[in-house]
């Protein structure tokens, strides 16, 4: 009876094994992660759809989560409607990078504390939700801060002094809220927001903040682009030190209670090209802004400035569109060379004394579009019946309308002013469309994806109709491959306060799913951070994911039984129909687990992938090629992990690098790296000769370079002395082989981690660039926008490092780091001091070696002429120009080394195209799009 009992348990026994193993596979989210992220959202009304029976958020795609490694390092759950709080259990996602909760009106309550333990978040959206109370002093924690963005919620109290504490934070927004008291400013230990010298946003409108604006917020050093303040309660003076923060592009100081002068030093601001001082209780003569010459928009209306006649200096701003100066004390005659400036749109000058008569001249600007001169003193337009129709003029209230003639002006009334409004639909013929479906401009019925446009600045009036948005929003979906048909804008009259209704149609079918929804977001979210906010509607017209898109709800039980130990249940429940399931979801785990298959590296009918010059080593090969890992073969160490030295059978030396626990990549991502570097073949590259992918390893073995790294070279760590010849050779080496990346492989090759340590040199003293671990393939031409920078600071492009969109200039301004490295000896951040910084401060070019014979490295060979110095130093100031299209291309830069390289009287072999470069064809591989 007990051997009968103990043969009828035996295949129970074997499936319960079983069942155990694959869940183990399955359950791909850390078991920590997986619990918090539940504990999360367990109160959460209106989650995600495709989160109902999906066992495991990892592993089975949860719309809006992202893993890496089985960690959840993103969530974005933007515009679901989703009603809750925000509970303490957020602190518990120790691996979160990003997270995005922004228009869920419904989330409400207070922001946790336990905020301040996500140390790795880089990325903080809760835009446009119901949270109220304080900002948690905790915010100062996250040192990896880049953006926060708080903005249209309730928060109460003052701005919390921590923020200061965030080095790396770029874009601060705490726009339209409840805040209250001072902008706080550092005293002692106590940080303020004059720390952040790295900030490029201060979005501060719509608050009731008050106090003065303190002097000590700006200096120097800042990089402040944009200082919007409007909406507010500050009063007291403008500080004079606002002139020295140069970089400022937007100046916001609108509806507040500033009083006094406005600072003479103001004109320094010259890259400012929008300007708001509008309603405040400024004082005193008119500001003269002349030199100013990229301001686009300036506004200075409702202030109480001393009566004057129109200031010469406003004809001399060649950038100037917009023209707002209502109830300002102008006088006297408006000169005619004001609307011969070649950009101005709009000239509003209406409550002032400007009399006399008004001239537009002869060669008034093309683009002019309106001129309100209602309730002045005008006497007679000369241009009546020369201006065109397209141009409104409203000379309502001045004298030139008073006269009795008889005769009707046209400009002694008020026209009604047209705004574009989109055509989408209005061509199609006649049909119905169902409930609540609408035409698209392709004249598809469909439920499209609503919401509201709206703008930071009314500038924006100033683009006069709506096409530029429109291909910009579609550009922008094709680029993230998302299935929509056409976009449809209608604009919202109510200027200032200028807003867009936005359609979104659906290309694939009547109806966009939740997930493409979240994508959408996404996208908007990246795309219109800097000029204008999204409000979205709430979306109604999802569909149920069918059942065999849903995971069985056996993936919780399984989690349940293991927790529980309810194996008898779990049996009965999974003997049967899961069985299937089991098997699809253990052989989706091999294949996650193993992506190279299984069989002889050598043969040809395995499953393996027969790389191009590249094999797969055994573990148990590379432990005898290196003596068992030994420290005497340790040649080098990095984040990844070490290298060490090895020889094959046949006497050949490799480098073997193997990847340390915590850098290991998941198998799909490591595969596509593999599969990428051996697809790639220049003399300038290193080669890669094959991999090992067993035992939990991940080894990448690469040719032997015999005369290390550059960085060693080049600050003397090494027996190798580098002359001014040699540099110059180097420098042409590492160019040629960045060329083949982006101009010569398909698709192009962005490498991302340029720097003197990723430069090998071999025996004839030859550069090879290495560490392809970062790299990432790009359609050529475009611009590839990742979630996640990537990189060593120093040589970091910063246009990358703010608007996380990678292109090939971003290898350029990499190696222009890399070329002032060469012929200073210095790093590129020494004692806190910045290398591309330090030379563009040094350089005189009226001098011998543009005078940089103090910072040149004394090894270079200073005693005899450095024949093209100059140049070189030229090209590296253009390759770490701040904007990408400012940069040349890598193909540029070989040819100008080149002739550096003739300059300096040697000839630098230089072969053709066709001979230089091996071209190859390498498939995109999702994983490195990422």
């Amino acid at each position: 009876m007990i051997m009968g009992e103990k043969a009828a348990m035996l295949p129970l026994m074997l499936i319960l094994n079983y069942i155990m193993l694959v869940s183990v596979a399955v359950a791909q989210t850390n078991n920590d992660d997986f619990t918090a992220l539940v504990s999360l959202t367990s109160t959460w009304q209106n989650k995600p759809l495709n989160w109902k029976g999906s066992p495991d958020p990892c592993n089975d795609g949860w719309d809006g989560i992202k893993c890496i490694n089985s960690r959840v390092t993103s969530i974005r759950l933007t515009g679901l409607d989703i009603k809750g709080e925000l509970s303490e259990d957020i602190g518990l996602l120790s691996e979160l990078e990003t997270l995005d909760l922004s228009h869920n009106k419904g989330l409400t309550g207070s922001l946790p504390h336990s905020i301040g333990n996500l140390t790795k978040l880089s990325n903080l959206f809760l835009v446009d939700c119901g949270f109220t109370g304080p900002i948690p002093d905790e915010i100062g924690s996250l040192k990896e801060l880049v953006f926060l963005s708080l903005n249209s919620n309730s928060f109460s109290g003052g701005i919390p002094a921590s923020i200061g504490n965030l080095p790396k934070l770029n874009w601060l927004d705490i726009a339209d809220n409840q805040l209250e008291g001072t902008i706080p400013i550092s005293s002692g230990s106590t940080p303020g927001l004059d720390m952040l010298l790295s900030t490029k946003h201060f979005h501060f409108g719509k608050n009731k903040l008050s106090g003065t604006i303190p002097p000590q917020l700006f200096t120097s050093e800042m990089t402040l682009i944009h200082l919007l303040v409007e909406n507010n309660q500050f009063e007291g003076n403008i500080p004079s030190t606002l002139g020295l923060v140069q970089s400022l592009q937007v100046v916001r100081l609108d509806d507040n209670l500033l009083r006094g002068h406005v600072p003479l030093n103001i004109n320094n601001l010259t890259h400012v090209n929008e300007l708001y001082l509008l309603n405040n209780k400024l004082s005193g003569p008119l500001p003269n802004l002349e030199g100013m010459n990229q301001l686009s928009y300036l506004d200075m209306s409702n202030n109480s400035f001393d009566e004057s006649d129109f200031p010469a200096w406003i004809s001399t701003l060649k950038s100037l569109s917009t023209l707002k100066m209502v109830n300002t004390g102008l006088q006297g005659q408006i000169p005619d060379s004001l609307f011969s400036l070649s950009k101005l749109k709009n000239v509003i000058l209406k409550d002032n004394k400007i009399n006399g008569s008004l001239d537009i001249g002869d060669t008034y600007s093309k683009q002019l579009q309106f001129i309100d001169l209602q309730n002045n003193k005008i006497e007679d337009f000369k241009q009546q019946d020369m201006a065109p129709s397209s141009l409104k003029i409203i000379l309502v209230q001045n004298p030139v309308c008073e006269e009795s003639s008889g005769v009707t002006k046209g400009y002694c009334s008020i026209p009604e002013l047209s705004v574009p409004s989109s055509t989408t639909g209005k061509n199609c013929e006649p049909a119905t469309c169902s409930s609540g479906e609408v035409f698209s401009a392709h004249c598809k019925c469909s439920h499209p994806y609503t919401g509201t446009l709206r703008f930071r600045t009314p500038s924006f009036f100033d683009w006069g109709n709506d096409t530029s948005l429109q291909e910009r929003l579609m550009h922008t979906f094709q680029f993230c491959n998302l299935p929509v048909d056409s976009v449809s804008l209608s604009i919202r009259d109510n200027y200032p306060s200028l807003e867009f209704t936005l359609q979104i149609f659906p290309s694939s079918r009547d109806y966009f799913s939740q997930g493409e929804i979240l994508r959408i977001s996404s996208a908007l979210s990246n795309l219109t951070m800097d000029a204008f906010y999204f409000y979205p509607d709430e979306y109604e017209h999802y569909e149920e994911p069918t059942e065999s898109s849903k995971s069985s709800n056996a993936g919780f039980i399984i989690r349940a039984a293991i927790g529980g130990g309810s194996s008898l249940l779990v049996l009965l429940l999974l003997t049967g129909g899961c069985a299937l399931w089991l098997k699809k979801k253990a052989e989706k785990a091999i294949q996650q687990n193993f992506p190279f298959g299984s069989g002889d590296p050598i043969d040809s009918n395995s499953g393996i992938p027969q790389l191009k010059g590249t094999r797969r080593f055994f573990f148990e090969e590379l432990q005898k090629y290196t003596n068992k890992f030994s420290q005497d073969n340790d040649i080098g160490s990095g984040g990844y992990g070490k290298v060490y030295r090895g020889i094959l059978p046949n006497g050949q030396l490799i480098a073997i690098k193997r990847a340390k626990k915590e850098s290991i990549h998941g198998g799909l991502q490591f595969k596509a790296e593999v599969e990428l570097l051996s697809r790639v073949h220049h003399k300038n590259l290193v080669s890669l000769l094959g991999f090992c992918f067993e035992r939990g390893e991940q080894i990448l073995v690469y040719e032997y370079v015999s005369n290390g790294t550059l960085k060693d070279a080049i600050l003397g760590n090494s027996v190798i002395r580098l002359d001014w010849t040699r540099r110059l050779k180097i420098a042409l080496d590492i160019a040629r082989g960045l060329d083949y990346l982006h101009q010569h492989a398909h698709p192009a090759i962005i490498h991302r981690d340029i720097k003197s340590s990723n430069i090998l040199l071999d025996e004839c003293l030859n550069a090879k660039v290495a560490d392809f671990g970062l790299s990432k393939m790009v359609d050529f031409g475009k611009d590839h926008v990742t979630t996640q920078v990537k990189g060593t600071m120093g040589y970091l492009d910063p246009e990358y490092y703010t608007s996380q969109q990678l292109t090939e200039k971003s290898d350029v301004y990499s190696y222009g780091v890399l070329m002032l490295e060469l012929i200073t000896a210095k790093r590129p951040i020494e004692r806190g001091k910045y290398i591309v910084k330090v030379v563009r401060k040094e350089i005189d070019k009226t001098k011998d070696l543009y005078g940089l014979e103090k910072i040149l490295d004394p090894t270079i060979g200073l005693g005899s002429t450095l024949k093209g110095l100059e140049m070189f130093v030229d090209l590296a100031m253009k390759c770490v120009e701040d904007s990408r299209p400012d940069r040349p291309t890598m193909n540029d830069v070989v040819k100008e080394i080149e002739n550096v390289l003739l300059l300096a009287g040697l000839n630098c072999s230089t072969e053709s195209n066709s001979s230089r470069y091996d071209e190859v064809s390498v498939q995109f591989s999702p994983s490195l799009q990422q």
